[in-house]
Order: C-alpha cells, then structure tokens, then sequence
C-alpha cells in the first residue's frame, strides 16, 4: 500500500483556481480542483498499482443471445469494492447482492479529497438527493487511451457508451490527464439518435460532481472522445498493450452491507472472479488475505 513521505498536509487549491460552470441544480463542475501537488502525490500511488484487464462475461454469466464474450475498453482498478463486469455490477433494486467484493481501501490523499468533495457536496445538493448514510465509499479508476493491436496498429478506444450510474447519490469525478467530452443525453441508443442535453470538457486536475432527478435518475451520460492535444501519457505496470493518455476516478456509494468479502461470494461467482482475484494477489497483500 502507498503511503507518503512524512506526515500528509492538505494544500487546497491557490484562490482563483477552482472556477465553476454548469448552474443547473445538480450538477458541479470545477476547472483545477486538484492542485499540482495533489495530483503528483496521486500519480505517486497510481505507481504502485497494477491495473487488470476483464471480461465482460464469464462462464456461469455468458454472453447474452446474438453477443459475444469480449474485454472491457480499457484497464481498470476499484477500490472501496471491486464490481467484477462479470458479476454485472451494481444495479438496484435487483442487482444488489454479490456483486461487489471487499477492495482496498483509500490512501490518504484520496480520504482527504473524498472527506473535501463530500463536504462540498452537502453544500451544494438538495438533502432529499443525498440518501441516507451516503458517503463516496467506492472508487473506480479507468485508464483511457489506445489499445495496441498484434499488427502493432493503435485503436483508439479512450470512449464510454451511454449508462447510468446506478450506486445511489451523487457521483464525483476526478480527471487527470487530456481532456474529455462528457456528455449528459436523454436516450440510449445510437450516436445518431441521442439527444445531448449537456456537454462538459472535463479537463486535467478538474472534479465533476454529479446527482439528483435529472442529471443522475432521468438522462444517460457518457464520455464521447478524448483529446490528444497536451501529449500527457501514463505508465501502466504490466501492461503493456495499452497506451494511456486520460485517467479518471469516479467516486460513488454503495450501501456498506452490499459489500462482502470474496470468501462470502456464492461458489458460482467465485468461480466466475477468481482468476481476478489470483492476478490481483501477485501485488497486493490485501487482495493475498482475500483468498
């Protein structure tokens, strides 16, 4: 686990950093968030992480009929819990149970940022659009960038289709890296018949916070494209088919008793995960007591 040199001292942002757009209730989007310390004390911990490549079915949840078994876009690594894209994530009100396994647990310069972002959230959503006990206990990190092909060829996959959020509350983002066309859309369907009711470049050291009726319960949102402008590039250890250029965390809630360790799972979802977990234990000694 990565912990900082010497004692950790919180250092907000200088005055005039932190410039807001995006009015609308329910929705907060803040230019330089994270200041240029934070960020190199992150990228520090992101060092020492070894992000994993997953399906998006296995073999006790197959493909549904006329799909096919196929990886995500891009690595990813949780902490908080681990939502395996094979256990279908978190969904209420059904897909709730055994479907987020026990994870690692923040470092400081994320607890100190979650304590921050969780302050200003109180400040600026209405009471009824936080749930009762909410708290961003959960974190996924996406890698975005270009998968490099066997022919040596670059896809360029650093995208996320529509969806939602499903994890009750407000979401927060963190950004790092090129900036991303975010976009809020009213339908799920094909790039040409989805309706934009919102767009925001989410730029580097920038936070989005997200929640409500509107911006979380009625529209889908995804990530339309990712720039190339700033030349930003991140290593990622032991993968080496993979080019990143954007990194995101997304922070949300997931009730703590939906959260189990991975020896409570059913037989058929350990099954399912636990060539995963095996691949995390290589470096992690808290994935290591997992099993």
């Amino acid at each position: 686990m990565f912990k900082p040199k010497g004692s950790y001292k919180p250092k907000f942002p200088p005055k005039g950093a932190e410039n807001s757009s995006g009015r609308a209730r329910g929705l907060v989007y803040k230019q330089g968030y994270i200041s240029p310390r934070e960020k190199e004390e992150i990228l520090q911990y992101l060092n020492t992480l070894y992000p994993i490549w997953e399906m998006r079915y296995s073999k006790n949840n197959p493909p549904p009929e006329n799909q096919k078994q196929r990886p995500l876009l891009r690595p990813v690594y949780w902490l908080g819990n681990w939502q395996f894209a094979c256990l279908n994530y978190y969904h209420p009100p059904k897909g709730i149970y055994n479907r987020c396994v026990k994870a690692e647990g923040y470092p400081p310069i994320l607890e100190y940022l979650v304590q921050k972002i969780e302050t200003l959230v109180h400040e600026s959503f209405e009471p009824r659009d936080i749930p009762r006990g909410w708290h961003l206990n959960t974190c996924l990190i996406n890698y975005y960038g270009n998968q490099i092909q066997e022919d040596g060829k670059r896809l360029d996959c650093a995208r996320v289709g529509e969806h939602k959020d499903f994890e009750p509350g407000p979401v927060a983002s963190i950004s790092f890296g090129e900036r991303a066309l975010f976009q809020f859309v009213s339908s799920k369907g094909t790039e040409s018949r989805s309706n934009v009711i919102l767009q925001q470049w989410l730029d580097d050291r920038s936070l989005q916070i997200f929640g409500g009726e509107k911006f979380k319960k009625h529209l889908f949102h995804r990530v339309q494209r990712v720039d190339k402008k700033e030349g930003h590039t991140f290593p990622l250890n032991e993968i080496s088919n993979f080019e990143t250029r954007r990194i995101n965390f997304t922070f949300r809630y997931v009730p703590d008793e939906h959260i189990v360790p991975f020896k409570h799972l059913p037989n058929e979802a350990q099954e399912d995960v636990r060539g995963y977990m095996e691949k995390l234990a290589e470096h992690s000694e808290f994935f290591k007591s997992q099993l």
